[in-house]
């Protein structure tokens, strides 16, 4: 639990094995589970207050790109922060949907997001299904690439985004679809108590005991 929990960057199931002195598989299961409980937790939060929401297709394409092969188009990642307009996010949410398409995006904004919230995002036309869940929704439309990041709005977004690529990328090199949402929600997991580190272990011991089992198969 201590070099998965308080790793900046995270660690690999094959250096955990080595850290521990324990077989790749026995280091690969108890990382998954432990990602699990992770996961878990991350899935009942709703953030309130002012939202900012950005998608980053190429992440997920990245993730599941084998060393050497070409990536393969995945289903899109999106990352919310909670945030005050000016001050850097408490929280964050990485979450992957099927598509862009406005019945989607009104499903997922009820599940995650709490009504009255303000949402701010770009443009594409499928974001105003989120006032469905009853939430303001703001749109800048700034263009794709460095546009956005100079956008004072989407600045939290665009670093947390590049931390989060770069963790991933240096880390891990190639995860696989199924397992994708497992390595996002400990990267959500440290990102938000990363204030509160003498927190992280106890923390995840009194969530572990109380996330039903997870059998490998």
């Amino acid at each position: 639990m201590f070099p998965i929990t308080l790793d900046k960057k995270g660690i690999s199931s094959i250096e955990l094995a080595r850290h521990l002195g324990i077989s790749y598989n026995a280091a690969w299961r108890s990382k998954q589970k432990f990602m699990q409980v992770m996961m878990e937790r991350g899935q009942g939060y709703k953030p309130s207050g002012f939202i900012a929401l950005d998608e980053p297709i190429s992440v997920v394409s990245v993730l599941d790109a084998s060393r050497g092969a070409e990536p393969r188009i995945k289903p899109p990642l999106w990352l919310m922060l909670k945030q005050p307009r000016s001050d850097a996010p408490s929280r964050i949410k990485l979450t992957i949907i099927k598509d862009f398409k406005s019945s989607e995006i009104s499903n997922w904004s009820k599940k995650y997001l709490c009504s009255g919230s303000t949402v701010i995002s770009d443009g594409p036309p499928c974001f105003n299904a989120i006032t469905e869940a009853d939430c303001v929704h703001d749109k800048i439309v700034c263009g794709g690439g460095l546009a956005s990041a100079e956008e004072p709005e989407f600045y939290f977004v665009s670093t947390v985004l590049g931390n989060s690529k770069s963790v991933l990328r240096s880390t891990y090199h190639s995860i696989k679809s199924k397992y994708a949402q497992h390595y996002l929600a400990e990267f959500q997991y440290r990102f938000t108590r990363r204030f509160d580190l003498s927190a992280l272990i106890p923390r995840l011991i009194y969530l572990s005991l109380r996330t039903p089992p997870l059998p490998e198969r």
